[in-house]
């Protein structure tokens, strides 16, 4: 069993049961599982960065990435319907748990000038959505053999009621949030509200 899992269920769980006051299993949050993707729009110009790009997130994941394509053509953007713009990954169980173990504990802490995550990434679901720069923060990728730098989305996706349930957990699981800025708080509260617009004229 993952040591993240394991962890999940020995320590959180019961943790997360006394938080929010629930004690029917089903109803505290869980993952569900781990989307890992790179948009690869310069394979429109590059046929190879899909190869590359396919090539790191294996490595990163443990896992074959599956090859997105584009849904419709647009002329714009001189892309055809078909056309390959994107690889990614879902990783479930046992795998999504060491996936997140190493992002906590490996990967976020090598991020340049890390001031700590948002804690407003969740989406309504109560899915929390990561952005990376560059995939060579994860010790898998060595440098001199990178091809070209790739930036990718992580998605976890968690089964709650509401976006506090998925903060709580993934707190729990280690995730270093960002406290709130309380000058920012104070400056919005004092902030004056905006004035009305005049009524139009009638018969101008």
């Amino acid at each position: 069993m993952a040591r993240l899992r394991e962890r999940y269920s020995k320590e959180i769980v019961p943790d997360l049961k006394k938080a929010l006051g629930r004690d029917n299993l089903l109803s505290l949050p869980r993952i569900s599982k781990v989307v890992v993707s790179m948009g690869v729009g310069k394979a429109i110009e590059n046929k190879n960065r899909i190869d590359a790009a396919a090539k790191d997130l294996g490595q990163i994941t443990g896992q074959k990435p599956t090859v997105c394509v584009a849904r419709k053509s647009v002329a714009g953007f001189k892309l055809r319907e078909g056309q390959p713009i994107g690889v990614k990954v879902t990783l479930r169980g046992d795998r999504a748990f060491e996936f997140l173990d190493r992002l906590v504990s490996i990967v976020i802490p090598r991020i340049r000038d890390f001031r700590g995550l948002s804690p407003k990434a969740f989406d309504e679901a109560g899915n929390y959505n990561l952005g990376v720069s560059e995939q060579v923060i994860f010790p898998e990728i060595v440098l001199d053999k990178m091809e070209f730098v790739q930036g990718m989305n992580i998605t976890i996706g968690i089964t709650a009621r509401k976006k506090s349930d998925s903060f709580e957990l993934l707190k729990r699981m280690g995730f270093p949030f960002r406290q709130p800025d309380e000058n920012e708080e104070k400056k919005a509260k004092a902030a004056p509200a905006p004035e009305a617009a005049p009524a139009s004229k009638q018969g101008a």
